[in-house]
Formats: C-alpha cells, sequence, structure tokens
C-alpha cells in the first residue's frame, strides 16, 4: 500500500474485539465489530459473535456484558474468519489500544491457518497522545466524553468500533492539511505492523512450552534472567504472551512472589513444563 498519499484517500475499518479474556492463547475472540468508510462517510458494518471453546469467567462479563448464554448458538470463530478478511482487505485498519486487538486478530488468524495481513494498522490511543493531548486521558470513553462523539454501550465491539472511527478522524483534524498516511503512521511512534504481533514468528521451542501450559492450565519452571531472583529457577503459572511494540512478555503468576509478573521473553533463558502440577 502506498503509504504517501492524503489520508482522504484511503479506505479505513475502525475495528474492536471483545473477548473472553486478556490474553491470546488462553482467551478467545466472542464478538468482533467493525465500521468501514470511504470517500467521505460510512459504507459498511460487520458484527460477529463468535462461541469460545471455554465458558467466559464472570469478571469477564461483568466487563462487556456478553454472556455465554448468548453465544451458544453462535458459531466458533473460525468460521468467521474469511468474512472478516473479506470486509477488512485493502484498508487501513484502526483500534483503540490496537496492540490488544491486533494481538487477538493476529494469533486466531495463524491458527486457523491464514496469512496475516500486511495493511497497516493505526491506534487511536497513540493517535490521540499526540494531536489530543488535552484530555483527561485516552481512554476511549473519556475521548467519546469530552470530544462529544456519540459512543453507545461502552464494551461492545460494534459501538466502540465506531466511536474509534471518529477519534481518528478528530486526530486527522488537528493534523497539516494534506498530512499522509506516513505522517499519521510516524506521529504515533510505535510499530505496529501485523507481523509484530505473531506468535509464529517467535515459536521457539520455549515459547512452545509456555503455549502448551497455557493450553492445559499447568505452571512452568522457568529460568529468568533478571528481576531479584535472577539465574534461578522458579514455579509460575503462565497467563499469556503479550506481544508489544515495547518489548514482547510473558504474563505470569510467581509463585515466589505470589503476584502477577511480566517475563520478557528476551530474558527467558529456559521454560519446561511442569507435568507434576496440577490446574491452576
Amino acid at each position: 500500500m502506498d503509504l504517501n498519499q492524503d489520508l482522504k484517500n484511503y479506505t479505513f475499518v475502525a475495528f474492536d474485539t471483545e473477548t473472553s479474556g486478556q490474553y491470546p492463547i488462553g482467551s478467545e475472540i466472542v464478538e468482533f465489530g467493525a465500521v468501514k468508510w470511504h470517500s467521505g462517510k460510512v459504507v459498511d458494518t460487520l458484527q460477529v459473535f463468535s462461541k469460545p471453546k471455554k465458558p467466559i469467567p464472570d469478571n469477564v462479563i461483568k466487563i462487556h456484558g456478553i454472556t455465554n448464554e448468548m453465544l451458544e448458538s453462535e458459531p466458533p470463530l473460525v468460521e468467521s474468519l474469511p468474512r472478516i478478511l473479506k470486509f477488512i482487505e485493502s484498508s487501513v485498519l484502526v483500534a483503540h489500544h490496537a496492540p490488544f486487538d491486533l494481538g487477538f486478530m493476529a494469533y486466531a488468524l495463524e491458527e486457523a491457518g491464514y496469512d496475516i495481513p500486511d495493511q497497516p494498522a493505526l491506534c487511536t490511543s497513540l493517535l490521540s497522545r499526540k494531536w489530543i493531548p488535552e484530555t483527561t486521558d485516552h481512554k476511549l470513553q473519556t475521548l467519546i466524553k469530552e470530544l462529544n462523539l456519540v459512543g453507545g454501550t461502552a464494551h461492545r465491539a460494534l459501538d466502540d468500533a465506531s466511536a474509534c472511527l471518529d477519534v481518528v478522524f478528530k486526530c486527522f483534524d488537528r493534523m497539516p492539511l494534506g498530512s499522509t498516511l506516513a505522517a499519521a503512521i510516524k506521529s504515533q511512534w510505535k510499530d505496529l505492523t501485523w507481523k509484530n504481533f505473531s506468535i509464529s514468528n517467535i515459536r521457539n521451542q520455549k515459547i512452545k512450552n509456555i503455549i502448551e501450559a497455557i493450553q492445559k492450565n499447568i505452571s512452568i519452571d522457568l529460568l529468568y534472567n533478571g528481576g531479584s531472583h535472577r539465574g534461578e529457577v522458579r514455579q509460575v503459572f503462565p497467563l499469556g504472551i503479550v506481544r508489544n511494540p515495547d518489548g514482547d512478555y510473558l504474563s505470569a503468576f510467581c509463585f515466589i512472589d505470589k503476584k502477577d509478573k511480566r517475563y520478557y521473553l528476551q530474558k527467558i533463558a529456559e521454560a519446561e513444563v511442569n507435568y507434576s502440577t496440577v490446574s491452576f
């Protein structure tokens, strides 16, 4: 895609995901919502519900209000991925806290055997920090309120995608006239290329072991070259792998410190599945 055209010349798809948990691998997308903009107007929308393999925990249901009963007759996400890929093709993708959504989408696509897209992505959380610095914070609901936007139902994918589209154009309005897509990407100061959210690209034996432990709901023995227990083997319960522009990490519960911690992947020397442990 040519990144040097005026922003008004592109097709934009703002999208949002609601999930069964905080991290890919152990959790899944249960709602995908997207709004397509072209030539000055919204031209299409897409809303997809998906039944996850495991029930959604109550604490997650409290966030988005999507219950297991609501999804009982819905197909698994893999059946809807062709529709989603068709909807987003040849567009610039936009999401709020885009690394979260890109991480879930990249993992779902790779697990289903699809190539992840290569089109550029924008994050309205990052863009608003640059172009709308005066707001109280840069949460989507704060931006909706303080910019007087139509928000709909918070933490529902289609309504949040629509609000995200409004926010990105508020950001564009602050940019110099005739700004290009390349300029917008540069202004968010993070590389949100899809390949940077691929799990397949980093899948070595350590990552395979971590993924196995997450899927089997058991702990791992971790040798970590960092922190207060540097170089010592510790038992942790892995919660999820996060591809992040500021450094990829494993989120896990540490049985030594009795709390959730981040373990940056580049500092993990060894990760072995502890088959003797019971489910956490």
